[in-house]
């Protein structure tokens, strides 16, 4: 029975994304939610993507938005992160791509990643060429790191619990610094930008992985209800205001996605920018908007937050499935048609 009540929540979101497309496509905006290419690089210019930039505050409320919460999350996603959230959502050749224009090929680059989670971002470094020795994972869910500190590809990378927004390292430390996934739970994004600037070599680069805002009515409303989902010009203008020069955005997505990015995406795009002087960044700060160390909200506010943030997010498991089918009922017509995902999707 349990079986079937899932198979009866899947086909009505499956159903829903149908229609959603269908409704959506017609319209101008929808045909203008794609990506010129999979790995499409963007340098800073005036208002990009201005389809996307729908009257959505950046600071608004969501369900899964305080440290804490996001904490608890992945208490539980920890549980299933790299066997189901990674495959839909983040794969190896996704990373491998967003990590290039961080450019972590040398050994001994002192790298930071922050918000590593399960380290499989970091795995990514390593690949690349930094030694295990030459970086640091830090991340605020201890059950995320206890996941890491078992992989064999991490030994000698130093783990520690920490905040993306306070980070523990002296002023003009690091060469390289890496965050993948972790933005979208940060209270104050430009925060934790301006501290990947302090924390970095002048000359050194930031490098910054995440969602993307979607132009879906359907996918903005769970998107909104869930968890930050920047626009592509936020991520912009928060580097540019904390300091970093040469800001360049790369977007990145599933291969079955053909490019698509209406409904938003999880992991959509890579944001670097190179550290240009000594010290804090430029942009200085009042005090922080949350105190980690005390509750946001009541423990009955948080567990209701909770659950309605985790049913909005069970939408976005649903949506790479989604678009793996409308791939494959696609295939048989791309035969004969050489253009068919590129028109379909």
């Amino acid at each position: 029975s349990h079986r079937r009540k899932m198979r009866g929540v899947v086909l009505v979101c499956l159903a829903a994304f149908h229609v959603a497309e269908a409704f959506h496509v017609a319209m101008p905006l929808g045909r203008a939610a794609r990506s010129p290419g999979r790995a499409s690089v963007l340098a800073a210019s005036p208002r990009m993507m201005a389809s996307s930039q729908a009257s959505r505050p950046a600071m608004a409320k969501r369900f899964v938005q305080h440290k804490q919460e996001a904490k608890t999350f992945y208490r539980f996603l920890s549980i299933v992160y790299d066997t189901i959230v990674n495959p839909g959502h983040w794969t190896e050749e996704m990373r491998d791509e967003a990590l290039k224009p961080a450019s972590v090929f040398q050994p001994d680059l002192d790298t930071v990643d922050v918000g590593a989670g399960t380290g499989f971002c970091t795995l990514g470094v390593v690949k690349a060429g930094v030694k295990p020795e030459k970086i640091t994972m830090i991340d605020q869910s201890p059950h995320q790191l206890a996941k890491a500190r078992k992989k064999e590809g991490l030994k000698g990378v130093t783990i520690l619990e920490g905040d993306a927004e306070d980070l523990p390292f002296e002023t003009d430390s690091k060469d390289r610094y890496v965050s993948a996934g972790s933005i979208e739970y940060w209270p104050e994004p430009q925060r934790g930008i301006c501290e990947a600037y302090r924390v970095i070599k002048p000359g050194g680069l930031a490098c910054v992985i995440g969602p993307v805002y979607p132009t879906n009515p359907i996918s903005r409303f769970f998107a909104d209800t869930w968890m930050l989902f920047p626009t592509e010009q936020e991520y912009m203008d928060w580097f540019t205001a904390a300091g970093f020069e040469d800001v360049k955005l790369k977007r990145i997505g599933p291969w079955w996605y053909c490019g698509v990015r209406r409904h938003g995406l999880i992991m959509g795009c890579s944001v670097t920018g190179r550290k240009k002087a000594a010290g804090e960044s430029p942009l200085q700060l009042g005090p922080k908007m949350e105190d980690v160390a005390k509750p946001a909200v009541s423990r009955v506010a948080k567990l209701t937050r909770l659950l309605l943030g985790t049913t909005a997010g069970f939408y976005y498991f649903c949506v790479p499935v989604y678009m793996l089918l409308k791939y494959m009922l696609i295939w048989p017509l791309s035969l004969v048609w050489k253009n068919a995902h590129e028109k379909l999707m």
